[in-house]
């Protein structure tokens, strides 16, 4: 079975589509998508993307903008630009895509073998993003493998009786495959569609075969100027537009 990875799409239309064409043409048969949460927060189209991913994904799980924006939690660690790119969301979105990421369930979730969660798979709102991250995470894992977001970061990391290597994502290069050995267990970050930031502004996005076993990694070019007029336009901070531009 194919399984298409989303990620973080951060209300960023003009990455999610470069994404979803760029799928179309590689993978015209995926068979499930999963989302793993953070659809809104920091771009200029969150009504917009919300109904693309709604309308695209089997599984989707809430991420900490999804929580912020339609629960009100963990504004207190968000910095200025991230809190008023929330109460900006927050007047643009109708009631029932408000209802939709209220209810949108809190990872990890199962499926098919494996889990997907938004941050640590003990701590939806944990970031993994070093080796010593992984490493507090051995003994403690339910499944081989794990797929979660959260840092922006494509990649992830392997562990082998105890040890914890290092999975980079696909650069220079604009794809990356990974074989999924039996004898270890995978933290596996398909990447920020909306706004990466491993140093490269290209929309990520990953997709996992259960049948080959093999796990691939993409880096998609879109219209990123077109991206920050709007977040510029809609009067959110200029922080948010220039990052996308430098993938930080």
């Amino acid at each position: 079975m194919l399984y298409l990875l989303l990620s973080d799409i951060h209300a960023n239309l003009e990455a999610l589509d470069a994404v979803l064409a760029d799928v179309s043409r590689r993978y015209p048969s995926v068979d499930r998508v999963l989302c793993l949460g953070d659809l809104v927060g920091y771009g200029a189209d969150p009504e917009l993307a919300t109904d693309r991913i709604k309308a695209i994904s089997n599984v989707v799980i809430r991420g900490n903008h999804d929580k912020a924006v339609a629960l009100g939690e963990n504004l207190d660690w968000f910095n200025p630009a991230a809190r008023d790119a929330t109460y900006w969301t927050l007047r643009q979105l109708h009631t029932e895509t408000l209802d939709y990421l209220r209810n949108l369930a809190k990872g990890p979730v199962a499926v098919n073998g494996f889990q997907i969660c938004h941050g640590s798979p003990l701590d939806e709102d944990e970031y993994i993003i070093t080796r010593g991250d992984a490493e507090h995470l051995d003994g403690r894992l339910e499944t081989g493998i794990i797929f979660f977001g959260h840092t922006h970061l494509q990649g992830g990391f392997r562990i082998l009786r105890g040890q914890v290597m290092e999975i980079p994502r696909p650069t220079p290069h604009d794809t990356e495959s990974v074989p999924i050995e039996e004898d270890s267990y995978y933290l596996l970050n398909p990447g920020s569609v909306g706004q990466p930031r491993d140093q490269d502004p290209r929309a990520a996005y990953a997709v996992y075969d259960s049948d080959s076993k093999l796990y691939t990694m993409h880096r998609v070019e879109y219209d990123i100027a077109s991206a920050q007029r709007k977040i510029l336009d809609a009067g959110l901070p200029e922080k948010l537009a220039f990052r996308l531009s430098i993938g930080r």
